[in-house]
């Protein structure tokens, strides 16, 4: 594969398995509010576009119903508190953010989790080796909209043409796109092989020892 002077990674499903800690919020806001809960496969299919997007597919009607506001506000406030319980890196990410890191490599995080949970996830699971982490926020579009991989780009001076996108779902192949960036997508991850190949994934990787 190419070596590249900057790396831009997607998170959940791609440095981190967060879907159990995941699931466990989502279903503690559900339960609370007194709605149904999910079993963890739909869940699964359910993340990847932000955390609003997240409870509106998890709620029975979503944002139409009366207690979506209160149920999206309970997960934030368990996930906060509860996003390390059982969540890890997957095999391997470590040890590729280190060959990166002593390569000399620039290396960023996009994700549409919120700006707070993303900062201390990367803080946390990865100290010292993620130049840039940008999560949602107010005032800068969510993925697939660049705007987050253009502004981890300003932060590191990147070059364009010498820059990858790193995700695991369709919403990074058209985050990549979008960013006029080319697309590596893992396997590891939220999304099966022939979900990627169909939203249009060209490279494929089955393990972190692959990308560099």
């Amino acid at each position: 594969m190419r070596e590249y002077n900057t790396y831009i990674f997607d998170l959940d499903g791609t440095l981190l398995d967060t879907l159990d800690d995941l699931a466990a919020s989502t279903n503690y806001a559900l339960r609370q509010n007194a709605l149904p809960e999910h079993p963890v496969d739909d869940i699964r299919r359910f993340v990847g576009n932000g955390v609003r997007k997240l409870i509106e597919r998890a709620v029975p009607g979503g944002e139409s119903h009366p207690l979506f506001e209160k149920t999206l506000a309970t997960f934030r406030e368990h996930y906060l508190v509860h996003s390390q319980d059982r969540t890890q890196p997957y095999p391997g990410i470590v040890p590729l953010l280190r060959r990166l890191r002593d390569k000399g490599k620039k290396i960023a995080v996009v994700s549409n989790k919120f700006h707070a949970a993303t900062f201390e996830l990367c803080g946390h699971y990865f100290p010292s080796l993620i130049d840039a982490a940008i999560g949602e926020s107010e005032g800068i579009r969510k993925k697939p909209a660049p705007d987050t991989v253009y502004e981890a780009m300003r932060l590191l001076a990147s070059d364009p043409l010498s820059t990858v996108y790193v995700g695991d779902s369709d919403v990074d192949i058209a985050t990549a796109r979008n960013s006029g960036l080319p697309c590596v997508s893992v396997l590891w991850g939220f999304r099966d092989r022939d979900f990627l190949i169909e939203h249009g994934a060209t490279t494929l990787v089955q393990s972190p020892d692959e990308i560099f």
